[in-house]
């Protein structure tokens, strides 16, 4: 049988890299083994034990959930052809606002590293110690922490000066103005949807279900990104830059497979554990956990991929209308996207 009980030191040990990773003089996570090969940070346990944690559950019969593109309903906005128009029109604020947005998310994301998840054993009937719910405290929030936003104290960057880097290498540092960030990419929670249990519980619950989600949707971006940079008829003047970005991209897709991983096993634990009602009741996982999980995905997969997209044709039109040839840019840039979806 597979390890399935790990400590914190074992979940955030790294591989031993032949090359360290430096970027635009930046020193970030992750390594180079011999073969020049990447390899993510602190991974030389943390996927052997996912993998371990999803093999027990399918031997007790419960499936993993979809964490997978699949989930989404709605293409990246705008498209591949969309930008490409924009960007030989000499607009590239679109994506370079894309770029840096993500990259300050992704900064956020290292307050995982300063949370403590509440100790779930008190609400679940079955013994969490061999299972990746049993280990959030042990390592996996932390890690996926400092995935995101590096360890300053080490002088490591992360996903954030990442995506700078992959901005930079296309645009150049200050070629626009830095943009209005979103104060969250959540789903915003109003009132109880698991009120059978206590509501820290469910506030960790949501927000690991939130993560998950906003990590399945970065997978859609990534592609968008790696297909754009790589075309042959983008970036033509800095060419290999761009190649270079997206394979700084392809790194990141790399690092992000880890949390996609562990998340995803969460929530489908979660499913299969009998949890303990506020009132002494034995609940099905399933029960609790599925209606939440599928109104996660609605949420984010359309409500907030049109609300963005919406936001997005504003800023654009705003920008295009600024041209001689505005309106007619705008009305093929429209057509762009009603090709798409036909």
């Amino acid at each position: 049988m597979s390890k399935v009980i790990y400590s914190r030191d074992e979940l955030m040990a790294d591989h031993t890299y032949a090359k360290p990773q430096v970027e635009a003089g930046y020193k970030l996570h992750g390594g180079f083994d011999a073969k020049g090969e990447y390899v993510s940070p602190r991974t030389l346990n943390r996927w052997p034990a996912v993998h371990a944690w999803q093999e027990q559950l399918k031997s007790r019969n419960f499936p993993l959930i979809d964490a997978s593109v699949q989930l989404l309903k709605r293409g990246a906005y705008p498209g591949i052809e969309q930008q490409k128009l924009l960007l030989s029109n000499g607009l590239g604020e679109t994506l370079w606002n894309s770029l840096t947005i993500t990259g300050v998310i992704e900064a956020r994301g290292r307050a995982l590293c300063d949370v403590e998840a509440p100790d779930f054993q008190t609400i679940i009937v079955e013994d969490i110690s061999g299972t990746c719910t049993g280990h959030l405290n042990k390592g996996l929030l932390f890690a996926h922490g400092l995935d995101e936003g590096g360890n300053p104290a080490a002088g490591e960057g992360g996903h954030d000066d990442m995506w700078f880097a992959v901005r930079d290498a296309l645009f150049g540092k200050d070629a626009y103005p830095l943009p209005e960030v979103p104060e969250s990419i959540s789903r915003p929670e109003s009132g109880r949807r698991m009120p059978a249990i206590d509501p820290v519980f469910e506030q960790w619950i949501l927000l690991l279900m939130n993560v998950l989600m906003i990590e399945v949707r970065a997978e859609s971006f990534f592609s968008f990104c790696t297909n754009l940079m790589r075309s042959p008829d983008t970036f033509r003047d800095r060419k290999p830059a761009a190649m270079h970005a997206a394979e700084l991209v392809d790194r990141i897709r790399t690092d992000e497979a880890i949390h996609v991983a562990y998340l995803q096993t969460f929530v489908s634990e979660m499913r299969s554990f009998t949890i303990k009602g506020l009132n002494g009741e034995r609940i099905s996982g399933a029960t609790l956990i599925d209606p939440v999980w599928n109104g996660m995905i609605e949420w984010h997969s359309v409500t907030q991929a049109d609300f963005s997209r919406n936001q997005s044709r504003e800023a654009i039109e705003r920008r295009l209308m600024k041209l001689s040839n505005g309106r007619a840019l705008l009305t093929s840039f429209d057509a762009l996207e009603h090709k798409r979806a036909a």
